[in-house]
């Protein structure tokens, strides 16, 4: 069976990287470079997993995506890896609060650089977590 990852992220070379990690590693991996595309793609056809970045274009659209993925009886489902240089942006987004993980609900939340080895035990984890409620659902 295929894997299918779909990548939302506005960095062509942070894309190409982990692209290049993840289909080393056999998973098929398709990219938006925009949260409208990427949201287009998930209608389109069915991905396990999304890893999404949360600051693109003006701001934290990403941030918005989640959130409208969350809503969407057919996405919903669907793991979401945040993949973000958050912490530095973060600052300026929401000065003087701590970081709360929470603010978009999400399955798991990794910084830029993010180690190769990581992704993949992320990757997979949350994979395994989805198989593992889908297959609880059909019981």
């Amino acid at each position: 069976m295929n894997t299918k990852i779909m990548m939302i992220d506005d960095d062509p070379d942070f894309v190409a990287g982990i692209k290049s990690i993840l289909e080393k590693a056999d998973y098929s991996v398709n990219v938006a470079y925009n949260p409208k595309d990427g949201f287009q793609a998930l209608q389109a056809e069915h991905y396990d997993l999304l890893l999404l970045d949360i600051m693109m274009g003006r701001g934290a659209e990403g941030v918005a995506l989640a959130r409208k993925i969350r809503k969407d009886p057919k996405l919903k489902e669907m793991p979401v890896l945040i993949i973000t240089g958050i912490r530095e942006q973060i600052a300026f987004l929401f000065p003087g609060q701590a970081v709360h993980p929470h603010f978009v609900e999400t399955d798991e939340l990794v910084e830029k650089p993010v180690e190769p080895k990581f992704l993949l035990e992320k990757v997979s984890a949350l994979l395994r977590l989805a198989e593992e409620k889908k297959s609880k659902v059909q019981e």
